[in-house]
Formats: C-alpha cells, structure tokens, sequence
C-alpha cells in the first residue's frame, strides 16, 4: 500500500541542513501551494539563504515528477506545491568560552525539508450528490 502511494506522490527530501528551522520556515512559508513555475521565480530572486536551498529542493521534485512521467509536459501538468513540511534536525553543542573561566552553550541546529507536489489536472471534480433524490 505505502509503495503503491509512493508511486503517485512525487517528492524530495533534504536532511540536515544546516540553518535553523524557522529561518527554513519562512522561506517554506512564501512558496506553500504556490504554482511550480512561480515559486521557482520566488526563490530565485529572494534574498534569503535558505531559499538557494529549496530552490534546489524544489529543482530535485520537479526532475523526480518528469523521471515518472516520460514524455509528459511540465505545462500540461499545471504542477504545483501541495505540502512543504520542515522539521527539525539534529542539534550540535557547541561550547563558547566566556569570562572568568565560565562556558556559554552554542547550539547550531539544523532541519529537515520535504516538498511533495501534485499536478492541478489530474485532480478529479467534486461531484455534488444530492441524497434527497
């Protein structure tokens, strides 16, 4: 069942990378359920570090949609980000010296990311039934 739905979701993951989930966050935040050809434009042309990141990320979906869908067109598609899920990673503990012979704790965090996109086309219609009839 989990293999058969695998087949249909098309994904990438990143792990460990190294900034902190809510500076992940953010840049995740601006391209949530946005249009794959606009959030490539976003994150191309956004001043945060993290975007070079997901841009790649998002690159990786998209090459991972068209290696299940030879022969297919991007455009037809009409693909679009449906989830981007960012957790976070592990943490390093790091020791600053500090005055007088005592340490201050760094911690350098890191976060998971995962862009799942779906194809806008291949949706099926709700229906209304009417149960009354």
């Amino acid at each position: 069942m989990l293999k058969e739905a695998k087949r249909t979701q098309y994904f990438a993951s990143l792990n460990d990378c190294p900034s902190s989930p809510q500076k992940m966050r953010l840049v995740a935040n601006m391209v949530r359920g946005v249009d794959v050809e606009k959030a490539l434009y976003i994150l191309k042309y956004s001043s945060k570090e993290a975007s070079k990141k997901v841009y790649k990320l998002l690159r990786s979906a998209i090459a991972n949609w068209q290696f299940k869908n030879e022969g297919a067109r991007i455009d037809d598609a009409q693909l679009y980000i449906k989830e981007i899920i960012v957790n976070e990673g592990r943490t390093l503990k790091r020791i600053q010296p500090a005055p007088q012979g005592r340490a201050h704790r760094i911690l350098k965090r890191s976060n998971h990311v995962t862009v799942i996109l779906d194809s806008r086309s291949a949706q099926p219609v709700a229906e209304k039934t009417d149960e009354n009839n």
